[in-house]
């Protein structure tokens, strides 16, 4: 079976644009990105997701000596290396390594010690709203945005690189859920090392047809047959996996040290779930079958299965109504100071709030003294979370986007 050409489907309904966003802005920035790219060492930490990977396409163009890459996902690390042999336009560098392992793991310290890396991108994160559950789903998603990178500048900070990159998200502006907030505080972490060596990081859309997206979940739904979800009133900013990656590169290669890169895109960008689902079954020329709750969807689901017939496909679009989910997005907050003169299709938020590192190991030490008391819930860390990061809205319905398909 040929699959749908999903780049061709993003281009015309989810950022309608036919060449990249950032096109302008690397050709006009190339001899610097060579300058700074070319005979370097590169390491690149959750290089196997859908951002990190394209970052490293990306990255390649310029020619480093040496690329070493690290991800926790073993067969998505031996998926990357297929992809990458197999394209006939990519030239790997000689020295081409990848890792699966933790970036927080001793073993990992080790890479560090053996190599002098030139340029460092951490794109390990959780980066999903539907991670908060509990306190035990919000220890690992701090544990892994806050705490291993807290340990991580730590360690480079007796031997810097020349660039450092941490992906964050638009949910750290105004942040209302605990994924947005823990990227929030990464962010402040990074900053209160940012006068030691060049840090940058970049606020994105989401990316469409990521690895784990509603959109992805789409695809694997159809080839299993399984009928689908939809919030039918949620709007998003969207780039496409290739603009993921040359954003993080753009950002972590010419941005001044503590600043916060985002896309210009403007609210008449924002895009529906719902008219991307329904323009998605139009492109594969199937029709829906519009159901009004989840049971009648997987009813109707399990009638195909048995007579063979998805002439008309099985979809339940809702009314959003879980914890930490918003409306809308947003790139930055009412007091940045952003600058959108230097780029073409970027903008930089050039005041961001860098604490001492006295500061940032108060947070971690009031946070872990939460997620040690036995007696901690959910709304406990909930709690110290909001007096740690002013601004802090949390949206809690008492449901996860594990209780839905």
């Amino acid at each position: 079976m040929i699959l749908p050409d999903i780049s061709r489907f993003i281009k015309k309904n989810i950022t309608f644009r036919d060449e990249s966003l950032f096109a302008q802005d690397l050709d006009i920035n190339k001899f610097k990105l060579r300058t700074e790219i070319e005979n370097r060492h590169v390491l690149v930490i959750g290089g196997a997701g859908t951002i990190g990977s394209s970052f490293i396409t990306a990255l390649v163009d310029y020619n480093p000596s040496s690329l070493v890459v690290v991800d926790t996902n073993e067969n998505g690390l031996t998926e990357l290396t297929r992809r990458l042999r197999s394209d006939g336009k990519i030239k790997l560098p000689k020295t081409y390594l990848t890792y699966p392992m933790s970036f927080a793991s001793e073993t990992f310290n080790k890479i560090l010690d053996r190599y002098n890396f030139d340029i460092i991108a951490n794109f390990a994160a959780h980066k999903h709203v539907r991670s908060e559950k509990d306190i035990t789903s919000i220890e690992a998603m701090i544990d892994n945005n806050v705490f291993s990178a807290h340990a991580l500048l730590e360690k480079l900070s007796s031997n810097p690189p020349k660039h450092f990159f941490c992906v964050s998200t638009d949910k750290a502006a105004n942040p209302v859920n605990v994924m947005g907030v823990s990227k929030k505080l990464m962010e402040n972490l990074i900053m209160s090392y940012s006068a030691e060596f060049k840090i940058t990081t970049a606020r994105f859309a989401n990316v469409a047809f990521s690895n784990g997206s509603l959109l992805d979940g789409h695809i694997n739904r159809l080839m299993q047959r399984q009928p689908i979800s939809c919030p039918s009133d949620v709007k998003r900013f969207f780039v496409s996996p290739e603009e993921s990656g040359q954003i993080c590169l753009l950002a972590c290669i010419l941005g001044n040290s503590g600043d916060i890169f985002f896309p210009k895109l403007g609210e008449d960008q924002l895009v529906n779930f719902k008219d991307i689902t329904e323009n998605f079954f139009d492109f594969l020329g199937i029709q829906i079958e519009y159901c009004n709750s989840e049971k009648e969807a997987k009813g109707i689901s399990i009638k195909n299965m048995k007579t063979g017939d998805f002439n008309k496909y099985p979809v339940n679009f809702f009314e959003s109504d879980t914890s930490g989910e918003k409306l809308y997005e947003e790139f930055y907050e009412e007091n940045d100071i952003v600058n959108l003169k230097s780029y073409r299709e970027l903008g930089v938020i050039t005041n961001s709030y860098k604490p001492k590192k006295e500061e940032i190991q108060a947070d971690i030490f009031k946070l872990k003294q939460v997620f040690q008391n036995k007696f901690s819930d959910k709304s406990s860390i909930v709690a110290a979370l909001s007096s740690i990061v002013k601004g802090f809205k949390h949206i809690e319905t008492g449901k996860s986007l594990d209780q839905k398909m």
